[in-house]
C-alpha cells in the first residue's frame, strides 16, 4: 500500500525517471525478442502520437493524415535499405546499362534502370536528412497555404484526411517506383548490422525508447514554454490572438511541421523494426488509429498521447491473438468505455484519482473550530 501511495505522489520528473528506467533497463531484460520488437512498434506510434499530441491537444489541429508524414519518412528509410541490398546482392539484378544495382520488386516490374528520384538515397546522410526534411518541407507548405486562408476545425481534418487517401492513391498506381501495393519489404542490414540478430533488434528497441525520450521532453519543454502559451491561445481563441498582432497561421504552421517531423522520424524507425512500409500502414484508417489512441491516452497531456498509443497498440495486439474474429469490436468497445468514463483520457481519470488520494490524506477541518472563526 505504501508503494501504491508513493507511486501516486510521484509528480513530472520522478514519472519520468520511473518509466525511462522501466523502459530501457527493465524492458529489454525481462521481454522476449518478439515482445520487445512490438514493444518498440507501440513506441513508434507513440512518436506519432506525440506530435499529434502537440497539434490536436495544444494546438487544437485535428489531424487526420499523419500516416503521410510516417509513409514519408519511411520510404525514406526503406529505399535507402533497398538500395544498400541491392548493392550487396548485384547478382538479383541490375540495369541494362550496367549501373547501379536495382532492388527485387524493380526486377520484377520490369524497370530496367534505376530511376532519378532513387539515387540520392543510396547516400545514408542524404537518406537520414530527407527522413525529417521531407514531411517538414511538406508540412510548412501544406500549412502556409491551408492556414493563411484561415481553414481550421472540420474542414483541415477533413482536408488531411483527403491528403493521405491521395497518397495511398499515388503509392499504389506506381508500382515500379514504389512497390505498389505490397510497399517495400525484405530488408536485411542496417548499417551493418543483421536485422535479423536479437542483439540488433534490442539495440534498435533502445534506440527507439531514447528517441521517444528525447522528443517528449523537447515537446514538453515547448508546451511551457512562451511559444508554448501562444499556441494553447491560438487553440482557444485564434482571432483574439491574431487581434493583439501575432500571425496565428505561422504558430500553427511551426507546429504542424514539427508533428510532420515527429511522424517521418517514427516511420524511419518503423521500417526497420518491423520490415516492412505499405500504403496499408498509411492510409485513412491508420491515422484514425492514431488519433483514437491519443483520445484515449488523453489529448490535453503529451503524456496521454503516449500512454494511449502504447495502450491501443497492446489492447489491438491483445484482442487479435486471443479473439481473432471479433476484436475489433473489443478495440472499439474500449475506445468507447474510455471516453465514457474519463472524457479527459486515462490521464485524466489519474489526475483525478491522485487528487481524490490527496483530498482524503488531507486532514478534515473540526466542526468547533469553523463555528468558532464564523463567531
Amino acid at each position: 500500500m505504501n508503494a501504491v501511495t508513493n507511486l501516486a505522489r510521484l509528480r513530472g520528473p520522478g514519472i519520468f525517471a520511473v518509466v525511462a528506467a522501466l523502459a530501457l533497463v527493465v524492458a529489454p531484460l525481462a521481454l522476449e525478442p518478439f515482445r520487445l520488437g512490438l514493444l518498440a512498434k507501440y513506441l513508434c506510434f507513440a512518436i506519432v502520437a506525440l506530435g499529434i499530441g502537440l497539434a490536436w491537444g495544444q494546438g487544437g489541429m485535428l489531424t487526420l493524415g499523419q500516416g503521410v508524414f510516417f509513409g514519408l519518412g519511411g520510404y525514406a528509410m526503406g529505399m535507402h535499405l533497398k538500395l544498400v541490398e541491392a548493392s550487396s546482392l548485384p547478382s538479383s539484378g541490375s540495369s541494362s546499362g550496367g549501373g547501379p544495382a536495382l532492388p527485387d520488386f524493380m526486377v520484377w516490374s520490369g524497370v530496367e534502370e534505376l530511376p532519378a528520384l532513387w539515387a540520392p538515397f543510396a547516400d545514408p546522410v542524404f537518406a537520414l536528412a530527407m527522413v525529417v526534411a521531407g514531411p517538414v518541407l511538406i508540412a510548412t507548405v501544406l500549412g502556409l497555404l491551408v492556414f493563411r486562408q484561415r481553414v481550421r476545425g472540420a474542414y483541415f481534418a477533413i482536408l488531411t484526411q483527403a491528403l493521405a487517401a491521395a497518397f495511398v492513391i499515388l503509392l499504389v498506381g506506381q508500382q515500379g517506383l514504389t512497390g505498389g501495393t505490397n510497399g517495400l519489404t525484405n530488408f536485411f542490414e542496417l548499417f551493418g548490422r543483421d536485422l535479423a540478430d536479437d542483439s540488433t533488434q534490442r539495440g534498435l528497441y533502445i534506440v527507439v525508447a531514447l528517441v521517444l525520450g528525447v522528443l517528449y521532453l523537447g515537446a514538453r519543454q515547448l508546451v511551457n514554454s512562451r511559444f508554448g502559451r501562444l499556441l494553447v491561445a491560438v487553440r482557444d481563441g485564434e482571432d483574439r490572438v491574431r487581434f493583439l498582432g501575432y500571425d496565428p497561421a505561422v504558430v500553427k504552421t511551426i507546429v504542424f511541421a514539427i508533428s510532420a517531423g515527429m511522424a517521418g522520424l517514427a516511420g524511419a524507425l518503423f521500417v526497420p523494426v518491423v520490415g516492412i512500409i505499405s500504403p496499408a500502414l498509411l492510409g485513412v484508417v491508420p491515422s484514425l488509429e492514431l488519433v483514437v489512441a491519443v483520445a484515449v491516452g488523453g489529448r490535453f497531456a503529451l503524456a496521454g498521447a503516449v500512454l494511449g498509443a502504447v495502450v491501443m497498440g497492446y489492447a489491438k495486439t491483445s484482442f487479435s491473438e486471443q479473439f481473432a474474429d471479433g476484436w475489433l469490436y473489443l478495440q472499439g468497445a474500449l475506445f468507447i468505455l474510455v471516453m465514457t468514463l474519463a472524457p479527459k483520457g486515462l490521464v485524466g481519470l489519474a489526475a483525478s484519482a491522485r487528487e481524490a488520494l490527496a483530498a482524503r490524506r488531507r486532514p478534515a477541518v473540526p466542526a468547533s473550530r469553523t463555528v468558532k472563526e464564523i463567531a
